[in-house]
């Protein structure tokens, strides 16, 4: 029983609807997560809340998602390529990490930099796998464009290598205050970590975006969710 209030409070916490609701108690620390009444609805909900450990668990491989097949619309997403449509050659220095992403400060602390990315509309071949997946998952293409960003994203390694295709709520969103893939790439500059990226490094960033997508395309269900239970709540001492 207490996996599955953990899981469900996880459900709860993650949805946009309820952040928004609570936002006072949270950032006092007083975050209030309702109980449902039944306990097909606290299953429901603590399924959610697996799905969303299960996104944020990155040391363990997500089948979908950044294990096997992709799911369509995380396919396209945060690949690695050449800037002219070229092979990477990593011996020629295609994975350093030159994009002025972090730099030294006082003490060996790393500040970030502003770094190195373009913003700029999807390609015909990236909305239509956008609308693939959101129609596998019961979304039309405007409710998952709603959720990734309305445009798009290029980010760079360097002059001649970047990853392409990082949808904008991808590329923006935070955990702690901190925009997760930029932080990430600060403490890689070439610079400060004194050698090239490796292949499995420069797929990191790749598995990063795909499980932030996923999560993100995952909020409609967890606004139902809070809805369902907030309108249903356990009431103690009945």
């Amino acid at each position: 029983m207490a996996g599955l209030i953990w899981m469900h409070a996880l459900a709860i916490g993650y949805s946009p609807a309820y952040l928004c609701e609570n936002a006072d108690g949270i950032r006092q620390d007083w975050p209030r997560i309702p109980l449902p009444e039944g306990r097909e609805r606290l299953l429901s909900s603590a399924e959610l809340g697996r799905q969303v450990a299960a996104l944020l668990d990155t040391e363990s491989p997500l089948p979908g998602v950044t294990a096997g097949a992709p799911r369509a619309e995380l396919r396209p997403l945060a690949v690695a390529a050449h800037t002219l449509g070229q092979p990477l050659h990593p011996e020629e220095g295609a994975l350093e990490l030159r994009g002025g992403w972090g730099h030294a400060g006082k003490g060996g602390v790393t500040m970030p930099g502003k770094g190195r990315w373009v913003q700029r509309e999807y390609s015909a071949a990236e909305r239509a796998a956008i609308a693939e997946g959101a129609q596998a998952l019961g979304l039309t293409l405007e409710q998952a464009l709603q959720h990734l960003g309305q445009s798009t994203c290029d980010v760079y390694l360097n002059d001649v290598a970047l990853w392409r295709n990082v949808p904008l709520r991808v590329w923006e969103y935070t955990i702690g205050g901190y925009q997760v893939i930029k932080k990430w790439l600060s403490y890689r500059e070439q610079r400060l970590l004194g050698r090239c990226l490796t292949p499995d490094e420069v797929h990191e960033v790749t598995h990063m975006a795909r499980r932030i997508a996923a999560l993100l395309l995952l909020e409609l269900a967890l606004d139902a969710n809070y809805a369902e239970v907030k309108e249903k709540t356990y009431r103690w001492g009945d």
